[in-house]
This record gives structure tokens, sequence and C-alpha cells, in this order.
């Protein structure tokens, strides 16, 4: 095999990888409802475990991949892909909300290891002019896992049981273990971040400022996202058929932008584009508090939103690499951490939001946050260039 097709095959097998991950992390948002009726508790208290996950992720991938540096990257994506895997038979098991939320860390840990790396992997292996849509490539596993893992898991959940849906999960990440082990390069090693370089990054203001806009952007799609199967049902009256079709709809909105993304962050250079997203979240979102609309209206708002929503990737792993590119790893652990991070907050948010002013105050608050965004944006660019 020619060097190209073997990256190729590389960049392919990393983007099915994320693939799972990306189920797993985001299966939740399409079962609120059977797993909060499992455990007897409110749609407001299930999104907590999104939170969970979120805050795990983001404190324990930056130190991970930190503490992991020495080790060679095949090693630790097959690792980081098997404590994924094991988490989620333990979930699909789990007795009681409070051992679900301890085993949605171990998840966490798993996945704030793989993603990160599994990016750095592939930033090493592409050329300047590329890499937006070579990022772009790695991610859309994650991307993807928007339009088949999350409405598939809604399904599966609301007609087999949530638990159902995390064995599903637990399958697929076990599948990837001999395919990891076997395509991505024996010794590939990169230059280590040591703990205490990773603090040096954490004390540096502007870089920081500019990961952190990850978290701020995600917040307000996440406000929304995390409570859509309630805003759904309350909202639209649909139940599992509905919620299903939309999600599924987003799936399709959020592949596309993420493709879309690598090629505009190309083209414009990653600041401009993350600009106009943050522009069309503030004027997508607060339709979502006018429920509830026409059936097609609703269908193309969220191809439309998640589209603008999932485009930000590829643009926003460019615009970090360019500020330190021999602390790559790192500053995509924090970039990763950074995505979960804006999940918590957009999911604490949205509860707050729907303790206030019920469901339908989450689309204005979204809107809200997605100014927030492109102030943060704007503020970074100044600081940084």
């Amino acid at each position: 095999m020619t060097e190209a097709g073997a990256g190729r095959r590389l960049i392919g097998v990393l983007s099915v990888a994320n693939f799972a991950i990306g189920m797993g992390a985001f299966v939740l948002i399409g079962m609120l409802v059977p797993v909060g009726d499992s455990f007897g508790i409110s749609p407001g208290r299930t999104g907590w475990l999104m939170t969970t996950y979120a805050l795990s992720y983001a404190v324990l991938s930056p130190l991970l991949v930190s503490a992991t540096g020495r080790i060679g990257r095949r090693r630790i994506l097959t690792i980081a892909m098997a404590i994924f895997a094991l988490a989620h038979v333990a979930s699909a098991v789990a007795p009681t909300e409070f051992t679900l939320h301890l085993t949605r860390i171990v998840a966490a840990a798993g996945a704030g290891m793989f993603t990160p790396v599994s990016a750095s992997v592939a930033a090493r292996l592409s050329t300047p002019q590329t890499q937006g849509k070579t990022l772009a490539w790695v991610v859309f596993g994650l991307t993807l896992a928007q339009v088949l893992g999350v409405p598939a898991g809604s399904f599966i959940a609301y007609t087999f049981g949530w638990r159902a849906a995390m064995l599903i999960v637990a399958v697929l990440a076990l599948a990837m273990l001999p395919l990891l082990w076997r395509i991505v390069p024996r010794g590939l090693n990169f230059q280590p971040v040591s703990l205490r370089e990773l603090g040096a990054i954490l004390r540096n203001g502007p870089m920081m400022l500019a990961v952190t806009f990850t978290a701020t952007f995600l917040a307000a799609v996440y406000v929304v996202y995390t409570y859509f199967a309630p805003l759904m049902e309350n909202g639209m009256g649909y139940g599992r058929d509905g919620i299903t079709a939309l999600l599924l709809m987003f799936g399709v909105g959020a592949v596309l932008g993420n493709l879309m993304g690598g090629w505009m962050a190309d083209r414009i250079g990653p600041t401009r584009t993350l600009t106009i997203l943050c522009i069309a979240q503030i004027a997508l979102l607060p339709l979502f508090s006018l429920l509830p609309l026409p059936g097609i209206v609703l269908a193309l708002l969220v191809a439309v939103w998640s589209a603008t929503g999932w485009s930000f990737l590829a643009g926003q792993q460019m615009r970090i690499i360019a500020l330190r590119i021999q602390a790559a790893p790192v500053l995509l652990a924090l970039n990763a951490a950074a995505i979960y991070i804006g999940a918590a907050l957009g999911s604490a948010v949205g509860s707050g939001a729907i303790a206030l002013g019920g469901l339908m105050a989450l689309g204005v608050t979204g809107g809200l946050l997605g100014l927030l965004a492109l102030g943060h944006i704007t503020l970074s660019r100044r600081i940084s260039g």
C-alpha cells in the first residue's frame, strides 16, 4: 500500500473510532426520558448525566494526555478505547442513578484520551494546505454519530430500553480495538508535554482565551440540544418516531456542517469562519422558543442550526494548533475538554432556563449565549491576533 493510501486508511479508522466515541458521548441526548423514567427522575435532573460526563472529560482529558505523553500513540489509542468500551458495559448494568454517574466518569476518561490524540496524529500527518480538511475527516466520525448514532440510540432506547443502547456503544468500541492496534503505525510518538508545561499553558491568558471559545460557542448549542427530546415532546407533541426523525435531520446537518467548516477554514481562515457561525447561532436559536412550527419548517431549522453549529470544529482546531505547534496534543486536549465544558455549561444553563421559564425559554437563552460567544471570538482575535 502507498504512503498516501496508508494515511487515508489511518484517517478512516480514526474517524470510525470517533463515531463510537461520539455515539457514547451524545446518545443520552435522545434518551433522557427513558433513562429518567427508569430511575424515577425528571428530564432536568437526568440532564446532569451529560454534565457529569462533560466535566469529567474537561478535567481528565488534558491531565491524561500530558501524563501519557511518552507512551506510543498506538498503545494510548487502544487503551483509551478499551476503557471507553468497558465503561459502557458498566453503564448498561448500572443499578442506580449514582452508579451511572460513576460509569460516565470512566467513559469520559477513555474518550478524553482518545479524541485529542487522534486529532494530533491527523494534524501531524497532514500538510498545512490540507490540515483543515484532514481534521474535519477525523472528527467526521463524531458528527456522523449525530446522523446515525444518536437517532439509532434514541430508537433503541424507546423500543428496547436505554441499557440496550449502552451495550451497542460498548460493542462498537470493542470492535475498534483490533483495527486500532493493526492500523495505527508502530512507534508513532510526539514530543511529550509535561504537566509543568500544561500548567504554563493554562496560565497563558491569550492562549486559554482562544481555546475556551469552544466552550462558549457550544454552550449556546447545548442549551437546546441537551433537552431536545423533551422540547419536541412538549412543543410539538412528538413521540419516538418524530424525535428520531428530527435527530436524524440534526445529524445530516452536522455531517454537512463539519465538511463545510473544514472547507471554509481552508479558504477564508478560521477566525472569519467562527465569527460567521456565531452570528448564525444568534439568529437561529431563538426560533426554538416559537414552537410549535410547521413540520417542514422545523426540520429545515434543525438541519441549518446543526450545520452551522458543527462547522466550527476544524476551524477552531486549526486556530489553536497555530498558537503553539509543538504543544498541539495538549492544546487539542484542552480544546476537547472545552467541548465538554461547553456541553456541561449549556446543560446546566438549560436546566435553569427550564426551571425559570419552562422548555420554551431554551431557544432565547441559547441565542443570548450565542451573543456571548460572538463577543468571546472578537475579544480573542484582538488579543491574540
